[in-house]
């Protein structure tokens, strides 16, 4: 298995320091063979003319019976094996070896009787220059690409901080802070060459804006449509209440009702689309909360008949054996609010784990919750639990659980599955109301069946201020 590489091991100044090393060595290597070959072939060629005149000297002076001689000699015992065989053959030729610790150039030809005439010639000085010429190579390609380098990550660092600065601002745009701008400088001056991360800043924030044109517009027309139908359906649903009692009257008065829980819907979405949404911010009874929204949902008609499955939980309210009613807490109506405490309602078994006392506001939770309720009776199965573990309340099903779009991006406005009744609203404006507490609310499916809606209170209260833009 590949083992896992560190976040900034992938990222643009990385590789571009490391594209930019890779090449400065390669260009460095070659650049350093060719001055070596070259060097080290004009130093050889120039000891090899020198000793190869040198023979021809002494070979002369071999035939004509004088002396040989500086560093001539006739089969000296140090010349190269090799080389001896070759002037043995009646060839001439040349050769670096070491002689005495000290690199020697040889050149041998033959001589007369089958034997070899040699010439030795120092060639220390040449092989320390060729060696110091490797040393200034090496220390000057060094520098080379360490300069380079420095230079390619300076460059590199400032387009990469170019874009980080335009990610973070698509990032801040994802969570519906549309008044983020790159703003970049360089894209602004119009004397200026615009390069390719000018014009992503450019395009983004040209996306942003007309982005945030396009929802301001809807956000308006949603708010005025649903002002625009909040009084009229006042007055049908005065008007349905004159109306005979009869089926008829009944069919009239559900529509107007669902009419008016929708326009309602509209208007509380369009408010916490402005982000004017503040806080009432007061101490709560986190179980105390959770029973009487429990309460409130069995009274309502969203619990007027049956889950799907057509079972109910128990329809006498009861406190489980165990559980504790110590510390002043008592079991009312349909549930109980002790720690380590569980009832069931008519539809809903509450269970509390673990009591906690919140700072938060009463009505916006209370909408929450009654919203993860109403939507667990619509469209999933009995039994639902309720359960309060601190400041941690989970509202789940036995139904099919989410859909998949829902767990992955979260509920999205007038969007419903498999026939489902409803508008996708109910779980918009619980999610919307939960940014506004300050709280978490997470979208699962158990493994065993059954949507899991975890919603977690914020451990301080959150500051009752203006929300940001964009907030759904």
């Amino acid at each position: 298995m590949r083992p896992a590489l560190p976040s900034w091991a992938g990222t643009l100044a990385v590789k571009a320091a490391a594209f930019i090393t890779v090449m400065c060595c390669a260009l460095a290597a070659l650049l350093g063979i060719l001055v070596h070959v070259s060097v080290t072939n004009q130093t050889v060629g120039q000891a090899r003319n020198l000793a190869l005149a040198r023979l021809k000297d002494a070979t002369t002076a071999f035939e004509a019976g004088d002396s040989l001689g500086r560093g001539a000699a006739l089969d000296p015992p140090d010349l190269p094996a090799s080389l001896r065989a070759l002037a043995v053959a009646g060839k001439r030729g040349t050769m670096v070896a070491d002689r005495r610790g000290r690199p020697t150039m040889w050149a041998a030809g033959p001589a007369a009787g089958g034997r070899a005439l040699a010439v030795a010639i120092d060639y220390s000085q040449s092989a320390h220059t060729i060696e110091a010429l490797d040393t200034a190579i090496l220390w000057s390609s060094a520098l080379a690409i360490g300069a380079t380098l420095l230079v390619g990550a300076v460059a590199v660092t400032r387009v990469t901080r170019r874009l980080h600065t335009t990610a973070q601002v698509a990032r801040r745009i994802t969570a519906g802070d549309l008044d983020a701008r790159v703003d970049d400088r360089r894209a602004k001056d119009p004397g200026r060459p615009q390069d390719e991360v000018g014009a992503v800043a450019v395009a983004l924030d040209s996306m942003a804006s007309s982005l945030q044109g396009k929802l301001l517009s809807e956000q308006r027309f949603t708010a005025d449509v649903a002002h625009e139908l909040r009084t009229p359906l006042t007055g049908l649903h005065a008007a349905a209440e004159l109306l005979p009692p009869g089926r008829p009257t009944e069919l009239v008065r559900d529509r107007v009702t669902a009419l008016r829980t929708l326009t309602e819907d509209l208007l509380e979405i369009s408010r916490l689309d402005t982000g004017r949404e503040r806080l009432e911010l007061d101490a709560e009874d986190l179980g105390a909360l959770a029973v009487r929204v429990v309460r409130a949902a069995e009274a309502s008609d969203f619990f007027e008949t049956p889950a799907a499955s057509g079972t109910t939980a128990a329809s006498s309210a009861s406190t489980t054996a165990g559980a504790s009613t110590t510390g002043g807490a008592s079991t009312t109506g349909g549930a109980s609010a002790a720690d380590g405490a569980s009832a069931t309602g008519d539809q809903v078994l509450v269970v509390i784990v673990r009591n906690a006392h919140v700072e938060t506001d009463r009505r916006r939770l209370e909408r929450v919750l009654g919203n993860l309720l109403a939507n667990a009776h619509r469209h999933g199965r009995a039994p639902v639990r309720l359960t309060v573990d601190g400041p941690v309340v989970t509202v789940r099903d036995h139904g099919d659980g989410y859909p998949d779009y829902l767990v992955t991006h979260g509920p999205q406005r007038f969007r419903t599955e498999g026939g489902a009744k409803g508008h996708g609203l109910g779980l918009t404006i619980a999610v919307g109301q939960a940014e506004v507490l300050g709280a978490r609310l997470v979208f699962t499916n158990a493994p065993d069946g059954g949507a899991v809606a975890t919603l977690t209170l914020p451990q301080t209260p959150p500051t009752p201020a203006r929300l940001p833009d964009g907030a759904a």
